[in-house]
């Protein structure tokens, strides 16, 4: 049999399989990942020799689905796979960012890591598998990469923490976070709870931590049994003159670390670093400039790394005046867009968000139609960051970043929004426009869609805000500093990127990366404390502006009610061909959705003013009414025969008025009395057993036999070019 496997148990006894050396064997290493039905292939390819003068990893990480995989059709027109959704480029996210750091810091090789689910179960879902059939293939490759890594999901149910849980477990659990680690170190996390407490989100890490040992200790045995992964490609991808570094090193380093220390605003401050470094190149004999100006621009910024740094560890103050757990000046201002159902802008020091809320109906839910998940959506964020937020000229358009940053925020608010409340069947869509930045955007994006939503009028369960907590460290004394809400260049040069956003009552959504091995457990206990007292200071901000939500909806908000109707009457409503609810809707300039739920059908009405909304609603009762015997109806005349009138007494319920049931002398005629489109009360006498007939009388509402008055005649058919519509069928012929 061809190639080699390692298999390896969770706690619950579920098996995990890595194989290698069957499929695709001309890719520098591959990888196929087996939990249950679930199955991934990795594959990692990488180009020889770097391309010249790139100082960066050249990274390359796809995921993506198959829908053969789940035994599906793709939607659209061309039935194939094209561009990856939302949800693909999130898995390679999650993936990538665990990789990026453990690549050699002059390895600048192009290399592209291709995760495809070849095989889906509908049970164990493929994004926490992801990250293992990466690093598998990188194990078994010849690439230099200082892994193994894997990923797992960290859920806890009935209060126990489970690894990988299925789908059906995910359902009771009040964590779902997906944690990316080395055997040594935490690299990566990314999640959503149900406000959880600090300490419960460090039980969750070392849980996911100590599975992932097992995982990284497979791949190490796997890798063992193939030749090509030992040893590792030998590669040169830097030219460097050390005697150079040194120069820059020596003269710059103090003028940065001034720069550092003048606590000017970030435009400024780049300013200046980049004076000393052009005045530098400058100092350089003419005919050394442009071979040596790419080598002193990537020592120079080795030299900023390491000044700014120092001087935050050494004064224990910010690149911009603030202590280390000093928040930015925050202004906010609500109902700022006049035409927008809500609005808010939030500015935290140079990083500011504009937010708007719109509230739709159910014909507004964003469509899920992945390969493994499908579904609907009912809560919608979307985060723009243009180019003139940081003052630069680009290319507009959404990137995977603005995706990642969009995804915390949604999952950040969507636990307080009421969505299992009857009253609120709202579809909701929060925008974020960043119209400056410099740190933490995506947290502004909470804050300021949290009073969106208020402004809008949104009941929500708790109000919601984000900060941005940053890491420093220098291994060799063992000092440290934690940093509350960070700024752009402090993300660059820290060592850790921990957003951490909830309620007072606790967390609901946090993202972190770690750049450094050994984050001890007591700085990461002290960074969320910090974080916690952070995100209140901000939460206290929010509810100066905003105290309360709206008291109503503003004027052209759409209103939306509810109503439920027995299964059986679903048809009745909806009509041949939609015929009847599309009626409906013109009439009442409503805007109508039905859905089946159980054994009865849940109907939103939405409308721009209530007195459209009831006028649906007793047309929608009219025809959803049992007929009952004894009960009294205004009916219309819709037929007539020699023997009696049919009466449509209920919309679409059509009865017989027996000629002798019209008045109590005896007519000759049906036309002495009646004719097509008048109106009569009658009275429901029987229902036939049987045939589910309906009899009628007027006779039974009179003593005196005299013709009731006709008012003018009308059809509820539709009119076209002048002619009465279709007559509808009687339950009587």
């Amino acid at each position: 049999m061809l190639g080699v496997s390692k298999t390896f148990k969770l706690e619950d006894g579920r098996e995990i399989t890595i194989e290698t050396g069957k499929l695709a064997k001309q890719a520098d290493g591959a990888a196929v990942v087996k939990m249950g039905n679930t199955m991934l292939l990795a594959t990692v390819c990488c180009k020889k020799e770097a391309v010249e003068g790139t100082d960066f990893m050249p990274l390359q990480v796809e995921y993506q689905e198959k829908y053969a995989a789940v035994g599906r059709f793709p939607g659209g027109f061309f039935k194939r796979e094209a561009r990856p959704s939302d949800y693909e480029i999130l898995i390679a996210r999650l993936v990538d960012r665990a990789l990026r750091p453990l690549f050699p810091d002059n390895f600048h090789a192009e290399t592209q890591v291709i995760v495809t689910l070849i095989s889906g179960d509908k049970n164990n879902l493929p994004d926490a598998l992801a990250g293992l059939a990466a690093s598998s293939a990188l194990s078994v490759s010849n690439i230099p990469f200082g892994g193994p890594i894997s990923e797992v999901r960290v859920g806890r149910i009935d209060g126990k923490m489970v690894i990988n849980p299925t789908v059906e477990e995910m359902e009771k659990s009040d964590i779902d976070m997906i944690v990316a680690a080395t055997m040594d170190n935490i690299m990566m996390v990314e999640g959503e709870m149900k406000e959880i407490s600090e300490a419960d989100m460090v039980e969750a890490l070392n849980a996911a931590h100590a599975a992932i040992k097992v995982q990284c200790q497979a791949q190490l045995d796997l890798a063992a049994m193939v030749e090509k992964a030992n040893p590792k490609r030998e590669y040169c991808h830097e030219t460097n003159d050390e005697d150079l570094r040194k120069r820059v090193h020596e003269e710059l380093y103090d003028k940065v670390y001034a720069v550092a220390k003048s606590f000017k605003g970030k435009q400024e401050r780049n300013e200046d670093f980049d004076k000393i470094v052009e005045e530098f190149i400058e100092s350089l004999p003419e005919e050394e400039r442009d071979e040596k100006a790419p080598m002193v621009k990537r020592y120079y910024s080795d030299v900023q790394y390491d000044a700014m740094r120092a001087m935050i560890l050494n004064e224990r103050i910010r690149l911009d005046g603030r202590s280390l757990d000093q928040i930015r000046p925050i202004w906010i201002e609500t109902g700022y867009l006049p035409s927008a159902h809500g609005s808010a802008i939030f500015t935290r020091g140079e990083t500011q968000s504009l937010c708007t809320c719109t509230l739709g109906t159910k014909l507004d839910e964003q469509t899920i139609d992945g390969a493994v998940v499908e579904g609907s959506n009912r809560f919608i964020l979307h985060y723009n960051f243009p180019p003139f937020s940081v003052g630069e000229v680009k290319r507009m358009g959404t990137g995977r970043r603005e995706i990642g940053h969009g995804n915390l925020a949604n999952r950040a608010l969507k636990p307080m929004i009421p969505f299992d409340d009857p009253t609120f069947p709202y579809t909701v869509r929060i925008v974020s426009d960043i119209l400056e930045s410099n740190g933490s955007s995506s947290m502004a994006t909470v804050c300021a869609g949290t009073l969106a939503l208020l402004d809008c009028g949104v009941k929500m369960k708790k109000p919601v805000s984000g900060i941005a907590m940053g890491l420093i460290t220098d291994e060799k004394t063992g000092n440290y500093a934690i940093l509350s809400d960070i700024l752009g260049d402090e993300d660059h040069l820290g060592d850790m990127d921990f957003k951490v956003c909830g309620t007072e009552d606790g967390i609901t959504a946090c993202q972190m990366d770690i750049k450094i091995n050994g984050l001890s457990a007591e700085i990461m206990a002290e960074a969320l404390e910090q974080a916690r007292k952070g995100r209140m200071f901000i939460l206290g901000k929010i509810k100066e502006a905003m105290p309360a939500p709206r008291e109503d909806y503003r004027s052209f908000v759409p209103r939306i009610m509810q109503m439920q109707i027995d299964r059986e009457f679903i048809g009745a409503v909806i009509g041949p061909g939609g015929k009847n609810i599309q009626e409906l809707q013109r009439e009442t300039n409503t805007v109508i959705n039905i859905e089946e739920v159980g054994d009865f059908g849940i109907i939103d009405i939405a409308a721009p003013n209530l007195d459209d909304i009831n006028r649906a609603i007793d047309r929608i009762k009219a025809i959803t009414t049992k007929p009952e015997i004894g009960e009294v109806y205004e009916g219309v005349v819709k037929n007539i025969q020699p023997f009696g009138a049919f009466v449509e007494f209920l919309p679409g319920t059509d009865g017989l008025l027996h000629i002798s049931e019209i008045c109590e002398k005896r007519l000759d005629t049906v036309e002495e009395m009646l004719h097509e489109g008048d109106k009569i009360q009658v009275k429901l006498l029987s229902i036939d057993p049987k045939t589910g007939k309906y009899k009628l009388s007027h006779k039974a509402l009179t003593e005196t036999g005299e013709r009731p008055e006709k008012p003018a005649r009308q059809s509820h058919g539709h009119q076209r070019n002048g002619r009465r519509g279709p007559r509808k069928e009687s339950n009587n012929k």
